[in-house]
C-alpha cells in the first residue's frame, strides 16, 4: 500500500483511530507512515536488485546524451544494482517531496526552474531521510543502510516507479497520478527485508505534449532526453558557453526549464508544497531583467546563498543571462 499525504491528514483529523490502525501496521507500512508525518509526499518500497537496465544506458551513453556530464559515465556497476551501495541491502525505500511553488517569479521576468525557488533540495530531503533512518534504527538498531537525494549513482526515477510512486513519463521524469511531476526524490537503501509495493499501471497513453513542446527537441523520442539539447542542462551542468543553437531557443529561461512540466496534462493536479525551506524571498521573486543584468556577485551570494542556483556558480549565472539577452535581440530581429 502506497502512502500520500491524504493518509497523512486522515491521522492528524482522527489521532485516536489513527493509533488503532497503527497497532496493526506492518513495520512497512509503519516506515510509509512515518515517512508522511515527516513531510515527504509519497513513499514506497521495493526489493534491491538489479536494475537490468545496463543495456539501455550504455545506449544512451554511446549516444553522448550525457553531454558533458562525465560523471554519468562512472560508477555503472553501482548504478545499475543498488546492493553495490549498500552491503546486503535487501529494500529500497523511495520518497516524493513536493516543490511546487505558492507564489511565482514575475510573468514577464527571466525565468528560473520553479525547483531552484527555494533552499536546495539536496539538504532538504536528505535531513528528512536522516530522521526516516533513525526511526528505522529505533525498531532494528543494527540495521545497516545509507539515504541519497541526487547525491550518489543511483536510479532514481526507475527505483521510485518500482515502488508504486509514479511512473516514469516521456520527458523521463516520474509522474505521480493525481498529483503530477514537481516533486524531489529520495532513496534509502537498507538491508532489512520489507514488504514491496507493485508498479502502477498508469502511463502516458498516446500523448506527447512534451514531445512537441520542447523548444530545442531535447526529448528526441519518448523516454529519453539528450543532455546537449536540453535547456536545463545547457544553463546548469554545461561548463563551458551555451550551444550557439540552443540561444535562440532559450524561450526567457535563465536557470534551467520547466516547459515540458508545464505543459504536461498530469500537472493540473499539481498543488504548492508544504514545506517552508521551499518558499522564495522576496529578493527573489523581484528579480527581473534589469536587476539580474545588474546583479554583481555580493548580490547572488546574498539571494542565492543556500540555494541550489550555487550549481552553476555566479560566472554560469551570469554566463546564462547574457545568453538570454541574445536570445531576445534575436528575436526581436525575427518579428
Amino acid at each position: 500500500m502506497i502512502l500520500n499525504c491524504s493518509a497523512k491528514s486522515f491521522y492528524s483529523l482522527f489521532p485516536a483511530l489513527g493509533a488503532l490502525i497503527l497497532q496493526k501496521m506492518t513495520f512497512s507500512e509503519e516506515i510509509k507512515q512515518h515517512a508522511l508525518s515527516l513531510g515527504f509526499d509519497a513513499c514506497g518500497i521495493c526489493r534491491a536488485e538489479d536494475s537490468e537496465q545496463e543495456a539501455n544506458y550504455m545506449k544512451w551513453l554511446s549516444d553522448e546524451c550525457q553531454a558533458g556530464m562525465s560523471y554519468l559515465e562512472r560508477n555503472i556497476d553501482k548504478r545499475m544494482d543498488p546492493r553495490l551501495l549498500v552491503e546486503g541491502a535487501k529494500s529500497i525505500i523511495s520518497v516524493a517531496l513536493n516543490y511546487f511553488p505558492h507564489h511565482f517569479q514575475h510573468e514577464n521576468a527571466p525565468k528560473f526552474a520553479y525547483y531552484a525557488y527555494g533552499e536546495d533540495y539536496h539538504y532538504v530531503v536528505k535531513g528528512k531521510l536522516e530522521q526516516l533512518f533513525d526511526f528505522i534504527k529505533l525498531r532494528f538498531p543494527d540495521v545497516s543502510g545509507r539515504y541519497f537525494s541526487d547525491s550518489a549513482p543511483v536510479l532514481e526515477r526507475f527505483w521510485a516507479a518500482r515502488a508504486g510512486l509514479g511512473f516514469v513519463g516521456k520527458n523521463t521524469l516520474l509522474i505521480i497520478p493525481g498529483k503530477g511531476s514537481y516533486f524531489f526524490l529520495g532513496e534509502l537503501i537498507v538491508d532489512l527485508e520489507l514488504d514491496y509495493d507493485s508498479p502502477v499501471t498508469q502511463n502516458c497513453g498516446k500523448c506527447r505534449r512534451c514531445l512537441d513542446a520542447c523548444p530545442t527537441g531535447a526529448i528526441e523520442k519518448p523516454h529519453r532526453v539528450n543532455a546537449k539539447k536540453c535547456i536545463s542542462y545547457q544553463t546548469i551542468e554545461n561548463k563551458g558557453e551555451i550551444s550557439p543553437e540552443i540561444v535562440p531557443k532559450l524561450s526567457n529561461n535563465v536557470y534551467g526549464c520547466d516547459i515540458c512540466q508545464i505543459v504536461c496534462p498530469w500537472n493540473r493536479y499539481a498543488r504548492p508544497h508544504n514545506t517552508p525551506e521551499f518558499n522564495p524571498s522576496d529578493d527573489f521573486l523581484s528579480l527581473d531583467d534589469k536587476k539580474l543584468l545588474k546583479m554583481d556577485e555580493e548580490t547572488y551570494r546574498q539571494i542565492f546563498q543556500k540555494s541550489a542556483v550555487k550549481r552553476a556558480k555566479f560566472s554560469g549565472l551570469k554566463r546564462n543571462i547574457r545568453a538570454w539577452k541574445n536570445s531576445q535581440q534575436s528575436e526581436e530581429e525575427i518579428s
